[in-house]
């Protein structure tokens, strides 16, 4: 894939193009969605960037590189209205869920038991998991509300990641959001733990 033209001024009246060509509003719930992921995909470059100098770095670095990957086939699909266009991109299947939940299994056995919340921090590769963690949220929230807009909408509206169907709950890409949150706390827990940063605690009596 080439990209020579960085500007194209086709967006300076507040639309854009999906991919197929679709014009629609930069406000359109579906932009919305795949730009969600577009900052959770940022966020992960920053983790990657702080988990160089991280002890947690060379079992992490590997996963979060692939899961930056799967992110941006997420935002494809999400940029795609058109159905039959959408079954010829790169596809996240459940596969890709089973692996997360494998990613976090392979580390989670190393934690200590929790006694409270974990509150953001320990470290700045575990207050980025965490960061990107929130993000990660969000952007499933926001795929919900799509796909409760599509349903409510019905067939051939654009408020679904497809012209004919939503990402409703049994969604693989809801799923994996929902999972990558996850993970992401438990990554957050492990970088703590392996750079020997204490993790903090929500502790509601000092309030």
């Amino acid at each position: 894939m080439r990209i020579d033209k960085v500007y194209t001024r086709g967006g300076d009246a507040g639309e854009t193009s999906l991919i197929g060509g679709e014009r629609v509003s930069k406000a359109s719930p579906r932009i919305e969605c795949y730009g969600t992921v577009d900052e959770l995909n940022a966020t992960l470059g920053l983790l990657g960037m702080a988990l160089d100098a991280s002890a947690a770095g060379p079992h992490l670095l590997p996963i979060i590189r692939r899961v930056q990957n799967e992110l941006f086939n997420l935002g494809a699909l999400l940029a795609t209205a058109d159905a039959a266009m959408r079954s010829k991109l790169p596809p996240l299947e459940e596969r890709h869920v089973a692996a997360l939940e494998r990613d976090i299994d392979a580390v989670n056995d190393e934690l200590p038991p929790l006694r409270s919340f974990v509150l953001p921090g320990g470290g700045w590769p575990s207050a980025y998991c965490h960061l990107a963690r929130t993000v990660c949220r969000r952007a499933e929230r926001l795929v919900v509300s799509l796909s409760a807009a599509a349903s409510d909408a019905g067939p051939g509206s654009d408020a679904g990641p497809g012209s004919d169907a939503g990402p409703g709950s049994d969604d693989v890409g809801l799923r994996y959001l929902n999972r990558l949150s996850d993970a992401l706390f438990v990554w957050g827990r492990y970088c703590a733990l392996k750079d020997g940063q204490p993790e903090p605690l929500w502790e509601p009596k000092e309030t």
